[in-house]
């Protein structure tokens, strides 16, 4: 049975035809299920019994169950969401002043094998369709009576390694007629699969690029980073400059401070001389404590060293605030939990 949710309007227009149906229904059908928020086609009551009954037989409304729900003092709340074959995945509401951002997973387990990353312990099972990914933020949403405002794709999983399904979601994601979240609230952050960044640029989506760099050298950032070893440094800025080219869109390099690895200011050197010129923010994370994990947290003197260093050499930087870290819902800490 079809997930209906994984379907743009465009590709739900051309399976209504499929079935010998008016594709206008396709508008009718999305406002039932992303305004009216209805999980049975018999709720669609301005839609025929017949167009109900062959809705019936070609798709279903996917909805997550909730199997464990855990909220962070500061309010973070962490799901780990059964996604009804079997497997589960892990998903974090996080609360601003400005509203409501939410992490999703893009993936069942991840292939990057990234040292300081949790995810890195979970096998790789599948990826997550479309709208199983459209189901984490419909999900949240449903469980707090909330509107989400903001999308990060950094949960479990590389986006990119999932391509065609993360792009699609994000257009239904940002659609006016679905969820309509700004492709402005919605970032993609990326180990650096340096082909897909290049086909990223040409999608014509104003979404925010983040890459995870986490080291100056590639020595370093391969032994933190196997996917260093396919595309070194140098060919995954000149994508990133590519990227900036072509969309004339900020990128947001992602820098975890290890403790006497990559945090001294010989790297906060190298890292500015790296970026110098490109239009461009670093997101300077305190690494967190994983299971199992080699790297430790940085000092708050050498973080706000790098920081100070990087901002008085013209790179704007900034330290990520950190959320959930008692619940492991921070940054890196995220895994999939086998399900009884």
């Amino acid at each position: 049975m079809k997930n209906i949710k994984d379907y743009s309007i465009e590709k739900l227009k051309e399976e209504l035809i499929k079935i010998n149906e008016k594709p206008y229904r396709a508008e009718q059908i999305y406002k039932w299920i992303y305004e009216e928020k209805v999980s049975n086609f018999d709720d669609m009551t301005n839609l025929s019994l017949e167009l109900r009954k062959k809705l019936k037989e070609t798709f279903e409304i996917k909805e997550f169950k909730i199997q464990k729900k855990q909220i962070a003092s500061d309010g973070t709340i962490k799901y780990l969401f059964d996604v009804l074959d079997g497997n589960a995945i892990e998903t974090v509401l996080m609360k601003y002043h400005y509203g409501y951002s939410i992490c999703v997973s893009s993936q069942i387990g991840c292939k990057m094998g990234c040292k300081f990353c949790a995810s890195t312990g979970i096998p790789f099972i599948r990826n997550l369709s479309s709208g199983e990914i459209v189901e984490q933020i419909m999900a949240v949403e449903r469980d707090e009576n909330i509107k989400i405002s903001n999308v990060v794709f950094m949960g479990i999983g590389e986006p990119l390694d999932n391509y065609e399904n993360v792009v699609n979601a994000i257009r239904i994601i940002n659609n006016p007629k679905a969820l309509n979240i700004g492709a402005r609230h919605i970032s993609i952050s990326t180990s650096g699969i340096v082909p897909k960044i290049y086909k990223l640029a040409e999608e014509n989506i104003q979404c925010t690029l983040s890459i995870s760099l986490h080291a100056t050298t590639n020595e370093q950032r391969s032994k933190m980073m196997p996917v260093n070893n396919a595309y070194n440094i140098e060919e995954l800025l000149k994508a990133a400059k590519d990227y900036i080219a072509k969309t004339n869109r900020r990128i947001s390099f992602e820098y975890a401070l290890a403790k006497e690895n990559n945090d001294n200011l010989e790297d906060a050197k190298r890292l500015a001389q790296l970026l110098k010129g490109m239009l461009c923010h670093v997101n300077l994370i305190p690494i967190n404590k994983i299971e199992n994990g080699t790297y430790q947290k940085s000092s708050n003197e050498n973080i706000i060293k790098f920081r100070d260093y990087l901002n008085d050499h013209g790179i704007v930087a900034t330290i990520r605030r950190e959320l959930g870290s008692d619940i492991d819902a921070a940054c890196g800490q995220l895994r999939r939990k086998a399900l009884k």
